[in-house]
């Protein structure tokens, strides 16, 4: 028999508002433990929460991105649960009156695209974070009171594939909102994944189980191929799936059972008393919708039109809001779309990668860049040192003109120092002149790779291989 994975997601995403949700301590990431809190954030009686509104803002600007239906009249309540990490014994949340319903984003998968149902967006709190050390667990409240919002999506993935793409374009849509960074190594955006599996053409859901905390799309992809397994192969042993809360090991790829999955009736929740509903006006709603950005398919659509860029190289420059307007602000400058678009897809995607960092962290300014296009394009340097070049200004946005002069490494175009370059080349190595003379082309390229190298780079190979030309042919007479 055949089965069908069905999977949903909730997706929490952590604003980055200045302070925190309901009173003023900082955000900021990284700082001592417990010297951002107040007695607010730490739970303590008496203290009274009130909402940031810029969480209010954030909230109705990614539902609008989502295309939900935005509520005219929300409230918080209390999800009432024990944990040491959680003061107040309650987190404060929404349930009976989300802030977004009603939603959806298509995502491109193999089968083509697919439209993935929002049931809801809501606005909460972050719990504390225990730290276990040397035997002790230690509570950190830094993290209490950190407003998240989460995404609740319908069960309309099949596939873990699909559950990563529909996670990259919401990352990228609110990264372009610039609600939040969703760094993921950071805990910004970790997501929760819900799975059944069923009968293929069935249309009745199978039990479900969930997936806390993944932090990386390999872990969504492995979590999900290792469960839907897992519960094909008990259903087929005459087992059946108990709906629980697992934890997914990313060292041993499997699931571990934690306990039993909590229903809205075990949380108790009810209306938070402390904070009254929020009425929200057709006209704020109409404000922040004309404020939204333009998109990474819009954007895409219009890079491949305005710049001639492939649909593969415009939707790579559209992946990350800061990429694409860093290289707008570069070809305004007048650099060639093209070149400016390689130094992003070639270089800088690959410099991201060893350095760790994201489009976010990019240190080099739009005027830098467009001097290293314009030192090749003059024939200052090549494309060897400019990769030189272009590497230090990646990491300190050193400026490539002052570097270039420097260390001395403009190129030379003079005749007769690459002359003796090429003779001495042509000398060394007569294999390669016989192999040229035998009609071998890539002869040629290997003589000019070793003027290059002697040259330590500095040569022009426009002139090397114009002097190579005539000193090969002169020998043919």
């Amino acid at each position: 028999m055949g089965y069908e994975t069905v999977i949903g997601l909730e997706v929490h995403v952590e604003l980055n508002t200045a302070t925190k949700i309901f009173c003023s301590c900082s955000t900021a990431f990284g700082a001592k433990p417990n010297t951002q809190i107040c007695p607010v954030c730490a739970g303590l009686p008496g203290a009274l929460p009130v909402l940031n509104g810029k969480v209010l803002e954030y909230a109705i600007k990614t539902g609008l991105a989502l295309d939900c239906e935005i509520a005219e009249v929300t409230a918080f309540d209390r999800k009432n649960y024990f944990y040491p990490d959680n003061p107040q014994n309650y987190q404060i949340s929404q349930l009976y009156r989300p802030i977004c319903t009603k939603g959806r984003m298509t995502i491109d998968t193999k089968e083509g695209q697919r439209t993935v149902g929002i049931h809801d967006i809501h606005m909460e709190e972050d719990a504390g974070k225990l730290v276990h050390d040397k035997g002790l667990s230690c509570v950190d409240l830094n993290r209490s009171g950190v407003p998240l919002l989460e995404i609740v999506t319908e069960a309309d993935m099949r596939s873990g594939e699909e559950a990563v793409a529909f996670l990259e374009k919401l990352r990228s849509r609110i990264r372009y909102l610039g609600v939040s960074d969703c760094k993921i190594q950071e805990g910004s955006m970790r997501a929760d994944v819900n799975l059944s599996v069923r009968p293929a053409g069935s249309g009745v859901y199978g039990t479900r189980t969930e997936m806390k905390n993944l932090s990386s799309y390999t872990a969504v992809r492995e979590a999900v191929a290792y469960e839907s397994e897992r519960q094909i192969k008990l259903i087929e042993a005459g087992g059946s799936v108990i709906r629980e809360t697992r934890r997914f090991d990313e060292k041993k790829k499997e699931s571990i059972s934690m306990r039993g999955k909590e229903g809205a009736e075990d949380y108790r929740y009810f209306p938070d008393p402390d904070l009254r509903s929020i009425y929200i006006s057709a006209e704020h709603i109409e404000e922040i919708r004309n404020s939204l950005p333009e998109f990474a398919e819009e954007r895409t659509a219009r890079f491949i039109r305005d710049y001639c860029l492939s649909e593969k190289e415009a939707s790579l420059l559209c992946r990350e809001r800061e990429m694409a307007e860093l290289f707008e602000r570069t070809v305004s400058l007048g650099a060639e779309a093209k070149s400016a678009a390689n130094w992003f897809m070639g270089e800088t995607l690959r410099l991201l990668a060893v350095r760790e960092r994201d489009a976010g962290d990019i240190r080099f300014s739009a005027e830098n860049l467009y001097k290293l296009i314009k030192l090749i394009k003059d024939g200052v340097i090549n494309n060897t040192v400019a990769k030189e070049v272009f590497e230090r200004m990646f990491d300190e946005d050193t400026d490539p003109e002052a570097y270039v002069e420097q260390k001395g490494l403009r190129q030379s175009s003079d005749e007769d120092e690459i002359r003796k370059l090429c003779l001495k080349a042509v000398n060394e190595n007569p294999e390669a002149v016989e192999d040229y003379f035998g009609g071998k082309d890539r002869a040629l390229g290997f003589l000019v790779g070793c003027v290059m190298k002697a040259g330590k780079g500095k040569v022009e190979p426009k002139t090397v291989r114009a002097v190579f030309g005539q000193l090969l042919e002169d020998m043919k007479e």
